[in-house]
């Protein structure tokens, strides 16, 4: 597997370590990432975390921008400005920082969601209420599209 898959709810030690969930350290083992970058998620209270292809994907973005234009200046201060390296122990944990809880609302316990190339780090009843949001809007979506349904599908 290569892809981060699914979520997993882990408290935070005594010396502010969480683990990371053993599946997501595993896709980490197998794309050899030994560095992790993190950003705050520009619209919801979430980190978005990955190896240094995530942060290659903004800069290759920030790249195609016209380097004197705003735009790329504040693509810069976000991805750049806005984000940190994350160290993992021996043991597969990283510390929480202030940087993460300001952010997210951390507080002893840490909600991983995977995202596919990457993953999110949440504070679990914001993460809970986000996932209760998308499926709704998702619904909605669903409801409002014209034309047949896909079989097994419900309403």
């Amino acid at each position: 597997m290569d892809r981060y898959l699914s979520n997993a709810v882990n408290r935070i030690d005594q010396k502010g370590r969480v683990s990371v969930p053993a599946h997501f350290r595993a896709v980490l083992a197998k794309r050899s990432e030994g560095d992790l970058y993190a950003l705050r998620a520009l619209d919801i209270p979430a980190l978005d975390v990955g190896g240094l292809d995530l942060l290659d994907r903004y800069e290759a973005r920030i790249a195609r921008e016209d380097p004197f234009a705003q735009a790329a200046d504040d693509m810069s201060f976000f991805c750049h400005g806005d984000g940190a390296f994350l160290k993992l122990d021996g043991d597969g944990r990283i510390t929480v920082t202030d940087f993460m809880r300001e952010h997210t609302g951390i507080g002893t316990e840490v909600a991983f969601v995977g995202r596919g190339q990457f993953f999110q780090m949440w504070e679990p009843a914001r993460f809970h209420a986000y996932r209760e949001e998308a499926r709704a809007r998702l619904s909605r979506s669903r409801r409002n599209q014209v034309g047949p349904r896909p079989l097994g599908g419900t309403e």
